[in-house]
């Protein structure tokens, strides 16, 4: 029998609300884990992607997992994990490291043995590029197989992976199919493999109401008695950070003191409070409800008034050609050619927040084989000039560049949206270049 941990999504490094306690938080979540794996002496803990929120960690969140990795090898826990999307680089991973170092094994096409168990793995792959997988892998004997991988498989939500398409043309017969990605924990039995998500070890939208948590596979060989193969629990993180969902349903007359009197019903102290208002009712002050939460000893408060969706009806948009408005807007600007095309490779590739860095990162670059020429404002066009460049930029034909330019939408559509936007337009300025990145790692490598 092999027993093992199945965790995933713990995002460490994400600074949720721009709160470094947050940030925090997300870590000791991913300890909390390390410490029940070890607790519980089970055989592996496998880890399904996105260790890290981004693929530029900085070193006090580098600092902190090897360290819990280091608590997982003294205990004798093997370490196994894949690559997901918001932490993978155009060069060599952050596991790479952490295998090199002997703290973790990155799965691949050949077989990890743990117990009578062999786990395989597979990172995450674009949707562009999905086409020409395999789905080789090298055989073993083993008693029990299962595949680890990272994105949004069927028949869960927002899936765009085919999963009958991976367990039919593997040529390996998989027991279990072990995913990272969507943060909302699911099993599914398809095709005789059990097919699950173990969810996200902490909230990383305010959309994720569940407890957080992780799955308890475990690997058995049948008998008559009944037992089953595969068989998955889930067990919750203990202590993570309290978040406090205030939902507010305003009848008419009620207004701002109403959800402050509802705020008032609830203990927030050291919380994250989410407000959430709908019905009738008047126009309501955020900042006044935020004020009573953090009084009361909230440590973050928000306020989403639904309403605000439905109050658009006198405000007239033409849905023709969306695109035409920003051109005709970027136009006015004045902007560098440079920033055009890098504009147009962001809006017309439908690049996901967390690859749009890398995606501007290699504009510029191949921008500045063009010169400096390329960088400088242009005087606004008008006439004959205008309706010229207009024809240029409608035509449509041009791919974008760039080794992220076809990326799909981000794999973690809607749950991360909610707060991962905001915070990357705030770091985006400050983000290390590329030989920025390889100086981190190697004052990580000094530092080990």
């Amino acid at each position: 029998m092999t027993r093992v941990i199945h965790t995933g999504d713990t995002h460490i490094g994400y600074r949720q609300y721009h709160s470094p306690e947050r940030r925090r938080d997300f870590l000791d979540a991913f300890r909390g884990v390390v410490a029940d794996a070890i607790e519980d002496d089970v055989d592996a803990v496998v880890h399904a992607g996105d260790l890290f929120h981004d693929r530029r960690p900085e070193l006090r969140d580098l600092q902190g997992t090897v360290a819990a990795l280091r608590d997982l090898a003294d205990a004798d826990v093997p370490f196994l994990a894949v690559v997901g999307n918001h932490e993978t680089k155009r060069d060599g991973q952050w596991l790479d490291l952490f295998e090199d170092l002997g703290l973790a094994t990155r799965l691949g096409a050949s077989p990890e043995l743990i117990g009578d168990t062999a786990f395989y793995g597979l990172d995450f792959v674009p949707e562009s590029r999905r086409g020409d997988l395999d789905y080789e892998f090298e055989q073993t004997d083993a008693d029990h197989r299962a595949l680890v991988s990272h994105g949004l498989f069927e028949p869960f939500a927002h899936a765009d992976w085919d999963t009958e398409t991976v367990l039919d043309e593997s040529n390996v017969a998989f027991d279990a199919v072990l995913l990272g990605d969507n943060h909302a924990p699911g099993k599914k039995e398809l095709e005789g493999a059990w097919v699950t998500y173990c969810g996200s070890t902490e909230r990383a939208s305010a959309s994720e109401r569940d407890d957080r948590g992780y799955n308890v596979v475990r690997f058995e060989n049948a008998d008559a008695a009944g037992t089953e193969a595969v068989s998955i629990t889930r067990r919750a993180v203990a202590d993570t950070r309290e978040f406090r969902f205030v939902d507010v349903e305003l009848a008419d007359g009620e207004g701002t003191e109403r959800v402050r009197e509802r705020v008032r019903e609830h203990d927030v102290e050291d919380a994250v409070v989410i407000v959430t208002v709908e019905g009738e009712g008047e126009e309501i002050t955020p900042a006044a409800v935020e004020e009573v939460a953090l009084e009361r000893g909230a440590m973050i408060a928000r306020v989403n008034d639904r309403r605000e969706i439905d109050d658009q009806s006198d405000v007239s948009v033409s849905f023709a050609d969306p695109d035409d408005a920003v051109r005709e807007r970027l136009r006015d600007l004045g902007l560098s050619s440079a920033a055009r095309d890098i504009d147009e490779a962001v809006r017309e590739s439908k690049v996901a927040d967390s690859n749009v860095r890398e995606t501007v990162e290699t504009q510029i670059r191949e921008r500045l084989d063009d010169g400096l020429d390329a960088f400088e404002g242009v005087a606004e066009p008008d006439g004959e000039d205008a309706a010229a460049e207009s024809a240029a930029t409608d035509g449509g034909d041009d791919e974008p560049r760039g080794d992220d330019a076809d990326t799909a939408a981000d794999s973690d559509g809607e749950r991360v949206a909610d707060d991962t936007s905001a915070a990357d337009a705030d770091t985006a300025a400050d983000e290390p270049t590329e030989s920025a990145d390889d100086e981190s790692q190697s004052s990580m490598e000094e530092y080990l």
